[in-house]
């Protein structure tokens, strides 16, 4: 499919890769087969994760279902089989809030020797009421959703590079990010919220830090002739566990399932939120560099995926190099 470049939007918006709608009408059902191919997902307990971990098991693909606890992972697991019967999945412990059980995790996993096909970087901390911290001491929202992920991608690109070596499609990587990203900046003199934290406003950064992360591994793929692609993808407003689980009072928390159903009714659920998950992970129709979501009102929900908008700041290659640099510092990890 021919795409084109869009000019900047009146709101100051640019659509990320095309002015179609390449994926009209797409759902779970149009993934293509995906025996032969392994994936790991992370956050696939519950939520988006599962459900794209679910999808993904239907089409054949080997999943690794990537959680912090062993054993909301283990009901994850048997919750999933008891949907895929013959699935290929299996729980991997995995908390993105510790550099050390990203490490030890990645280790075990290029000691297989075996290629990985997709990784969907899609667990996320979701606005804590208070400012708290990764056991390496960041800011959990910057940390977990932006430096746990880099190092984790940065950690697994020799799989990644290995399975480019043997599969004719291009292994994938595909990062979440949200439209929150839309109303955020980076402050490179308080990434980590320690002079001013706001619960959405430090999960905005993140968010927009994802973004940039996504457009910049692209770009640097691309300079090393890789094989590997580098995506985005955003659920819109989904009905997910991110919004009712936290440090919330009972009330608070009566208060926020109320207003989750009303988004599993107006908007989108868990699975619908996943679609452009799972469009950006196995569609012949997306590019690197790309990003996709929901093309409904205010990209909040719709049954049709593409291009998804992209803010200014987004696009900002100096700050998405800057930010590289301080991921890099910040977790010891160098790569690209």
């Amino acid at each position: 499919m021919t795409s084109k470049r869009n000019d900047k939007q009146k709101d100051g918006m640019t659509r990320s890769v095309a002015n179609e709608v390449v994926g009209k009408g797409w759902t779970a059902a149009d993934i293509p087969n995906q025996a032969g191919k392994r994936a790991l997902v992370t956050g696939a307990n519950s939520g988006i994760g599962y459900y794209a971990a679910v999808e993904l098991a239907r089409k054949r693909a080997g999943v690794l279902l990537a959680c912090r606890d062993k054993a909301k992972g283990d009901a994850a697991l048997a919750r999933l089989r008891a949907e895929v019967a013959d699935a290929s999945a299996e729980v991997v412990l995995l908390d993105l809030a510790s550099l050390e059980s990203v490490r030890a995790f990645a280790a075990a996993e290029l000691a297989l020797g075996v290629p990985l096909d997709l990784l969907i970087n899609n667990a996320g901390v979701y606005a804590p009421k208070t400012r708290l911290e990764t056991a390496d001491g960041f800011e959990i929202q910057f940390g977990t959703n932006m430096l746990g992920h880099f190092a984790l991608t940065a950690l697994l690109l020799p799989a990644l590079e290995r399975a480019a070596a043997s599969q004719p499609q291009r292994p994938r990587v595909v990062t979440l990010a949200s439209i929150a990203h839309k109303r955020s900046r980076l402050n490179f003199d308080d990434l980590q919220s320690t002079k001013s934290y706001s619960p959405s406003g430090s999960y905005g950064q993140s968010k927009l830090a994802d973004l940039m992360f996504a457009f910049e591994l692209d770009r640097r793929l691309r300079a090393a002739a890789s094989g590997v692609m580098s995506v985005a993808a955003h659920p819109g407003v989904a009905n997910t566990n991110l919004f009712v689980v936290g440090e919330f009072s009972p009330m608070e928390r009566m208060v926020r399932r109320g207003f989750s159903v009303a988004i599993g009714a107006l908007l989108n659920t868990e699975a619908q939120g996943a679609t452009p998950t799972l469009f950006a992970a196995t569609s012949p129709d997306v590019v690197g560099g790309g990003y996709y979501g929901p093309q409904g009102f205010q990209e909040m929900r719709g049954g049709d995926v593409g291009p998804a908008q992209v803010a200014a700041q987004a696009l900002d290659k100096a700050a998405a190099a800057r930010l590289w640099g301080e991921c890099g510092r910040l977790t010891g990890i160098s790569f690209l």
